[in-house]
């Protein structure tokens, strides 16, 4: 059996589903952070680290876009390098601008 005669079964859609959950996630933080940045008195750091969340949900939420899109077809190519990277660092950005809004 050959690489090319794998029948990839579900995985391609519970990657996909993975995705979307992790990108609801990702939005619902987004949400929370502005709005604690909100209620908080709107300091200039509050607003800087929510414009800042907000960019890098934008982040995550287009390559996560990429991802779902690619994983439309029966055999879906490799996640690149770059696009896993990119997921990783939109991550550690809305954890540090969380923590900076907190403090």
């Amino acid at each position: 059996m050959t690489a090319a005669d794998r029948d990839p079964g579900l995985q391609p859609e519970r990657t996909r589903l993975a995705w979307r959950r992790t990108t609801l996630t990702a939005t619902v933080v987004a949400l929370l952070a502005g709005r604690q940045a909100l209620h908080s008195g709107a300091a200039p750091v509050a607003l800087v680290a929510v414009a800042l969340s907000a960019l890098a949900w934008l982040g995550f939420l287009r390559v996560a876009h990429r991802r779902v899109t690619a994983l439309g077809v029966a055999r879906p190519e490799q996640f690149a390098a770059r696009g896993a990277l990119a997921a990783a660092l939109c991550t550690v950005a809305l954890a540090v601008f969380a923590a900076a809004m907190l403090f």
